[in-house]
């Protein structure tokens, strides 16, 4: 069964969500962090899908102390993105409690540190971060593009264990028009042994229902939730067949 997985994006404590991207497309929600959490975790979420933007601008977590109360107060094991570039920094996030922390930036700057990382803490935590636009890989807060492709991306971490990909299409992410489904079924088909999450563009339930017919693994919930299209309600119902 495809796993769902709620998302809070975080801009100066604050839940927000961005626009293909851009930080100046920017939307602000009412509610603080950790009482989204909370009612993510009350409604029987297992996952949240937690990005520090601030951290990916300026290259360093930021918003360790949300990360922090919401390990304290709730079960919710969180991936975290955003900001890891270096040892210190991903040490930091996992001692605040996060269970999975997603690479990206540093994949493609940096890729003999990653490997490290997945010979020193395993495929189970460490997570290739896969954020496109345009067919490359955009590093740094999706302000930059690499050279590199996703495939590309992933096949250099295939010989040192990776096993799960979140791959966000930047041109999708905050737009409510739906995933870059042949994106990912040829991800699926060229890498079928990876754990492969879904990230942009969710609108609907029935993305969700198209990702389960697609074989996907897992799908991140985020402005579609937050504008209400998809409810906490809905969100039970799939996380009750998890």
């Amino acid at each position: 069964m495809i796993e769902i997985i709620p998302a809070i994006d975080l801009i100066g404590g604050r839940c927000v969500r961005l626009c293909k991207g851009s930080y100046e497309r920017k939307t602000v929600y009412d509610s603080l962090p950790l009482d989204m959490a909370k009612r993510f975790a009350d409604a029987g979420a297992s996952w949240l899908h937690l990005v520090d933007l601030d951290g990916a601008k300026a290259s360093k977590p930021l918003n360790l102390k949300v990360l922090d109360s919401i390990v304290e107060s709730t079960d919710l094991k969180v991936e975290w993105g955003g900001g890891i570039k270096s040892f210190e920094s991903l040490k930091a996030v996992l001692d605040c409690g996060a269970t999975r922390v997603v690479c990206g930036s540093v994949a493609v700057e940096k890729p003999e540190e990653v490997c490290s990382w997945l010979k020193e803490y395993g495929s189970e935590r460490i997570v290739l971060g896969a954020d496109v636009r345009g067919g490359l890989v955009a590093t740094r807060g999706w302000l930059e593009d690499s050279n590199l492709n996703v495939g590309q991306l992933v096949d250099r971490f295939l010989p040192f264990g990776i096993k799960q990909v979140v791959c966000t299409d930047i041109s999708k992410d905050g737009t409510l028009e739906g995933p870059s489904w042949d994106l990912y079924r040829r991800l699926k088909s060229a890498y079928p042994g990876i754990v492969l999450t879904v990230s942009g563009g969710v609108s609907s339930v029935f993305d969700l229902e198209c990702a389960v017919a697609e074989g996907l693994d897992r799908i991140i919930v985020g402005k579609a939730f937050y504008e209400g299209i998809i409810t906490l309600e809905d969100l039970k119902i799939w996380w009750r067949k998890e």
